[in-house]
C-alpha cells in the first residue's frame, strides 16, 4: 500500500484563494485587513521568510505595513514601533520575525504586542486562552496541521494522535489543539520527546503521528502502524553533493520507507511549509472582522 501524498502547496493555494474572496468581501464593507510586519536586521533567512510574507499579503488582498529595521536597533525604538501599531486601526495583525538581534529582548517584546493583534499566537493570553477553549488567534503551524488533516479527508475525533516534539511552537500548542472539544479535535493526544523512553512502543500505537523534533530519521518505518496517518513537521538540511547548493532538505521521518506502510503522508519540502504562512494570512482576515465587529 503506498501512503496518498498530501499536498500542503495545493491545500495552501485553496486556502488562499478562499481568503482572497472573504477580503474582496470584507473591502466592499469598507474593511482592509492589515499586517504589520517587522524584520530588525538582514539575516538572510529572515529577509526571505518576511519577503515571502509580503509577497502573500499581496496575492490576497490585504494591505501590509513592512518594516525593515538596521541590526543596532535599540530595544526602546522596537518597542516604540510595536506600541505604534497596536493603536493603528489599519493593522489588524502584528508579525516580529523571530530571531531578534542578540542585544534585543523577545521575550519582552513579543509581551508588547497586544492580544488582540497577535496573529502568530505567541502571546501567553492567546496561549491562555486556547488551552482554556476560549476564542484565540491560533498559532500558525500547529492549525496548519491540523487543516492539513481535515482538507485531506482524516479523521481527528477519536483519534489516536503521537505528537514527537515538545517545543512551543509546535509541539505543546499542537498538543492543546488536538484535545480541544472543538471541531479541530476530540483527539487522544501522547507527546513524546527525548526524554521518552521506548518512544517506537508509543508511536506503533497511533492513528496519527506528527513528527516536529527536528532531526532526521526521528520516526522510521519500523515506529509506524499499516495505515497511519503520518505528518512531518521537520526541515533539516542533509548534505548532498549531488546538489548545486550542496545539501537538500529533509524532514523528521524516513519518508521513502514509511510512505509504503502509511494511508496519507506529507513530503519535506511541499507539506507543512506552505501551510505556515497561510494561517498567518487567516488570522489576519479573522482579526479584521473581530476588530470591525463582525464576529
Amino acid at each position: 500500500m503506498a501512503a496518498k501524498i498530501i499536498d500542503g502547496k495545493q491545500v495552501a493555494a485553496d486556502m488562499r484563494a478562499e481568503l482572497k474572496a472573504q477580503v474582496a468581501d470584507l473591502k466592499t464593507q469598507g474593511v482592509v485587513p492589515g499586517l504589520g510586519v517587522i524584520l530588525v536586521g538582514d539575516d538572510p533567512a529572515s529577509r526571505s521568510y518576511v519577503t515571502a510574507k509580503e509577497r502573500a499579503c499581496e496575492e490576497i488582498g490585504l494591505h501590509s505595513d513592512d518594516n525593515r529595521l538596521p541590526a543596532d536597533t535599540s530595544q526602546e525604538d522596537l518597542l516604540a514601533l510595536v506600541q505604534k501599531m497596536n493603536k493603528d486601526p489599519k493593522i489588524n495583525g502584528i508579525l516580529v520575525q523571530l530571531p531578534l538581534p542578540k542585544h534585543l529582548d523577545e521575550d519582552e517584546v513579543l509581551l508588547a504586542i497586544s492580544p488582540d493583534k497577535d496573529v502568530d499566537g505567541f502571546h501567553p493570553v492567546s496561549v491562555g486562552r486556547m488551552v482554556v477553549g476560549q476564542k484565540s488567534f491560533l498559532s500558525c503551524t500547529p492549525h496548519g496541521v491540523i487543516q492539513l488533516l481535515l482538507r485531506s479527508g482524516v479523521k481527528i475525533e477519536g483519534a489516536n494522535v503521537v505528537i514527537v516534539g515538545r517545543s512551543n511552537i509546535v509541539g505543546k500548542p499542537l498538543a492543546n489543539m488536538l484535545i480541544q472539544k472543538s471541531p479541530l479535535g476530540n483527539a487522544t493526544v501522547t507527546v513524546c520527546h527525548t526524554r521518552t523512553k521506548d518512544m517506537a512502543r508509543y508511536t506503533r500505537e497511533a492513528d496519527i503521528v506528527i513528527a516536529a523534533a527536528g532531526r532526521p530519521n526521528t520516526v522510521t518505518a519500523d515506529m509506524v502502524k499499516d495505515g497511519a496517518v503520518v505528518i512531518d513537521v521537520g526541515v533539516n538540511r542533509v548534505e548532498d553533493a549531488t546538489k548545486k547548493s550542496g545539501f537538500r532538505l529533509v524532514g523528521d521521518v524516513d519518508f521513502d520507507a514509511i510512505k509504503e506502510k502509511a494511508s496519507f503522508i506529507t513530503p519535506v519540502p511541499g507539506g507543512v511549509g506552505p501551510m505556515t504562512i497561510t494561517m498567518l494570512l487567516f488570522n489576519t482576515v479573522e482579526s479584521a472582522r473581530r476588530a470591525a465587529g463582525m464576529e
